[in-house]
């Protein structure tokens, strides 16, 4: 695969079967890196499957910490909080207070995440399995880090910890490669599209932090496209993205959610909606064949 390329996948330890999917993706060596979520009541059990999976894999990917502010299980009455909630109270009267638990919670999953990396990457010494993972690495789901109070949270916390963050994700998605491609432009969501223009608009506060901390920019596809990353389009839009993230000089990140969870593993910390309707989904199992195979692509 292209080494410029990043074939990632979101929320291993979302549940179980959705777990089981993304290591069999691993099994495969078909993921560059994937992100955790730790605030659930099946982390330990998905991060007991991945540290037996370990010493068998052709190669560690690296981990992302997946923070969770609108689902799971939180230490503060104020979480979980929904997008829009989150997106709203970075305007409110009570931003403030709203950013201090925000600060404590997000110390909170940085820190036990990043104790479960650090023993999946002394597993994988011991083992001789490859890992190339070196620092801290942030996402979050439905990529609420960029909210501007979730933003000024984060960033406050690595400065105050001095955590060592080699990456934050970027959902910062170019349209001229869907564009390009006429005859796929029917096939994008209206609410996709929104979603990849509200985060562009955003996406330069990571720019200006990336530049300001020696990190590496990126372009992360996976917005318009949202929930059904399906192997056919990837094959005809890829030329025209890669083309675009190589004269921007920006690294690459496909995101896949591969993972499937079960109707049984619904728990009342799960969006019931978003449960229903992604995690539920076919298109999971869509992504997941399109990651088993995106080596024929990239």
């Amino acid at each position: 695969m292209n080494q410029e390329v990043d074939i990632h996948a979101d929320d291993y330890g979302y549940s179980i079967n959705t777990s089981l999917d993304m290591l069999e993706c691993m099994r495969k060596g078909c993921l560059n890196s994937f992100s955790i979520i730790c605030n659930n009541s099946l982390f330990e059990e998905s991060m007991e499957l991945l540290y037996k999976e370990i010493p068998s894999l052709p190669f560690l990917p690296l981990i992302s910490i997946h923070l969770n502010i609108p689902e799971g299980k939180s230490e503060s009455d104020l979480f979980p909080m929904s997008w829009g909630r989150l997106f709203l109270s970075s305007y409110s009267f009570n931003k403030k207070q709203i950013k201090q638990e925000l600060k404590k919670e997000l110390k909170r999953q940085i820190d036990k995440t990043q104790i479960v990396i650090n023993k999946c990457i002394t597993i994988a010494k011991e083992n001789g399995i490859e890992c190339k993972q070196k620092g801290i690495r942030i996402d979050s789901h439905i990529h609420t880090h960029l909210i501007p109070v979730v933003w000024e949270a984060l960033t406050e916390v690595i400065e105050e910890e001095k955590y060592d963050v080699e990456y934050i994700r970027n959902p910062k998605e170019p349209l001229s490669p869907f564009l390009k491609n006429i005859s796929l432009i029917g096939t994008y969501g209206v609410a996709n599209l929104i979603k990849n223009r509200i985060l562009m608009f955003y996406s330069g506060e990571v720019d200006r932090y990336c530049e300001q901390h020696n990190l590496d920019k990126m372009y992360m596809w996976g917005l318009a496209m949202s929930g059904h990353m399906d192997y056919d389009r990837i094959q005809k839009v890829y030329p025209d993205m890669l083309k675009k993230a190589e004269r921007d000089k920006r690294k690459l990140e496909l995101l896949f959610h591969p993972g499937k969870a079960l109707p049984e593993e619904y728990s009342g910390e799960m969006n019931p909606d978003y449960f229903k309707n992604a995690n539920l989904s076919e298109n999971r199992h869509i992504e997941k064949n399109a990651v088993m195979n995106i080596k024929d692509i990239i």
